[in-house]
């Protein structure tokens, strides 16, 4: 009887529910059983009660056209829209704030700001004002021609008078090996790969007939390209040093500062441009930079862009050059990757070779310390207790490294103690570098942004923290010690994991390096410290089982 009441009431729309479901369940029929009267069993006051799991069954059992049944279980979820949650969808205009995006437009072109000037906001580091063109002003006049006398071993070579003052100044009264050779040849106009050891005046052997051919002030004629910014620094010093009576503008073009002093430059008009391949292309994509006139193009360090991965950057820019451009290349070694580049940019070229390719000064004393990988740093303090130095040089294969040895250095309370590597500010490095050569700092721990080129004269010592990755490194970091035929030392602590490397650099200097202990060190036991060949033949044993 109670069942029956029930159906009762169910038919004749009672009970408290019956106000909210009707226009949901008017629907519902019709969309379920489009050909059939809707009748009271399916008005629906059922999915109220027993709940859309209970209907699906139901209905899948007396349905024989296969799923479509099911659809109408999902039908009862529109009485969501009796969670409060849910009403104010009704209400979404409130989101209309969003409208006031258009804010972002606010900008002369109306476009937001990551994209709308991505090239020059992202990357002219405190630039906030939109970028500004400059006019160019027109070439100075070529000052008066210096007299004489001049030096006469640089006056044979052909140089103009205005770079002979400027040599007679600095009191050079003899050329290097490399500027007897090379100066002849530029000053023909003829191309030039030239290589030899650091520190023996490469850089005056390009610059100083360079600067006599340009003759007087005028366009944007010569470009030199480095690897680094310090040695762009350092180029430029030579060329305004050397070129101070020809009237000649040398700009300085690098990363890590803003754009609007180099640009500035560029566009009021520059004859010589010494720069980093990165920021140049910069200026090249914008149209600041143009190198249609460049009558010289000077690739220094090549070896050293070769190894930072810079070759596909330098011949973009190679490209962008006049074909009936002189072109020069200097680098302190010589690899044979160099070959490819050289056939590529080089026009029947004359090749000048000073010393031995990879061949440190005969000057240097070189000397191995084996020692077990943790006992590393406790070494090398060690060493430097027991030896007698003036200037220091210690190079990590990391900025880590770096950093942690000039932490352990300071704390010993013993040394002045300078640190230089790329994410050090480009001012400390700077003061960095002046201290170590004014003395001021007598250690600087670096890694090998500083290892190539640097002008560091008086170096005594060099201590390699671990065997450099790249054999070609080591050569350039021995380079800072033994210059001008002055004596040096170089020494390098190396673990047993690293005598493959120490084998390349036998090989690559054509040399056995002596090896040595620290006496009264308590070494911890490695085989590398007595049996060389018992570590080798382990390491060799690892790297057969690795292999298979």
């Amino acid at each position: 009887m109670s069942r029956l009441k029930s159906g009762i009431k169910k038919a004749i729309g009672l009970g408290e529910k019956k106000p909210k479901t009707p226009p949901v369940e008017a629907r519902n029929p019709a969309k379920m059983f489009p050909d059939e009267p809707a009748s009271p069993a399916r008005t629906g006051e059922r999915p109220r009660r027993d709940g859309p799991r209970r209907d699906r069954p139901a209905r899948a059992e007396g349905d024989e056209r296969g799923p479509r049944p099911d659809r109408p279980a999902r039908e009862p979820r529109e009485p969501r829209g009796d969670r409060p949650p849910r009403e104010p969808r009704g209400d979404r205009p409130a989101r209309e704030p969003r409208g006031d995006r258009p804010a972002r437009g606010d900008r002369p072109d109306g476009r937001g700001p990551r994209r709308g000037e991505k090239p020059a906001r992202e990357r002219d580091a405190g630039d906030s004002k939109p970028r500004e063109n400059f006019e160019a002003l027109p070439p100075p006049p070529a000052p008066p021609a210096p007299e004489g006398p001049f030096p006469e071993a640089f006056e044979v070579l052909g140089l103009s008078p205005a770079v002979l003052a400027a040599i007679r100044e600095t009191g050079y009264e003899k050329p290097t090996q490399i500027q007897a050779e090379a100066i002849p040849v530029v000053m023909e106009g003829r191309d030039v790969v030239g290589a030899s050891q650091t520190g023996t005046g490469k850089t005056a052997a390009f610059a100083l007939p360079t600067l006599s051919r340009m003759g007087a002030p005028g366009k944007f004629r010569c470009l030199v390209l480095e690897p680094t910014r310090e040695l762009a620094a350092q180029v430029v010093e030579q060329f305004e040093k050397y070129g101070k009576h020809t009237g000649l503008r040398v700009l300085l073009v690098h990363g890590g500062v803003g754009y609007e002093k180099q640009r500035k430059g560029l566009q009021q008009g520059v004859d010589v441009v010494v720069a980093t391949p990165g920021r140049l292309l910069d200026f090249m994509q914008d149209g600041t930079a143009n190198l249609e006139n460049l009558e010289v193009l000077i690739l220094d360090e090549v070896d050293r862009m070769l190894d930072m991965g810079f070759l596909p950057d330098v011949r973009r820019i190679v490209e962008r050059t006049p074909k009936s451009r002189q072109t020069l290349f200097f680098s302190a070694t010589m690899p044979p990757q160099i070959k490819t580049l050289a056939e590529f940019a080089l026009k029947d070229p004359t090749s000048i070779e000073i010393g031995i390719r990879f061949s440190p000064a005969e000057t240097v004393s070189h000397y191995m310390y084996p020692v077990a990988s943790d006992q590393r740093q406790e070494l090398l303090l060690a060493i430097l207790k027991k030896t007698h130095f003036a200037s220091l040089m210690i190079f990590t294969r990391t900025k880590a490294q770096a950093d942690q040895l000039y932490s352990a250095l300071q704390q010993e309370g013993e040394y002045k103690v300078a640190v230089m590597h790329s994410d050090i500010r480009q001012s400390e490095r700077e003061r960095a570098l002046k201290g170590f050569r004014d003395g001021e700092f007598e250690v600087i721990v670096a890694t090998d942004l500083a290892a190539r080129g640097l002008d560091i004269s008086g170096v005594t010592h060099v201590i390699n923290y671990m065997v450099p990755e790249n054999s070609e490194d080591y050569v350039h970091r021995i380079g800072r010690t033994g210059r001008a035929q002055k004596e040096g030392d170089a020494y390098t602590m190396f673990s047993a994991e690293e005598l493959p490397s120490v084998a390349s650099i036998e090989r690559l200097i054509n040399q056995k390096i002596e090896r040595k202990k620290l006496e009264g060190f308590t070494y911890k036991y490695t085989t590398v410290l007595d049996e060389e060949d018992k570590a080798r033949a382990i390491l060799h044993g690892r790297g057969k089982k690795k292999r298979r």
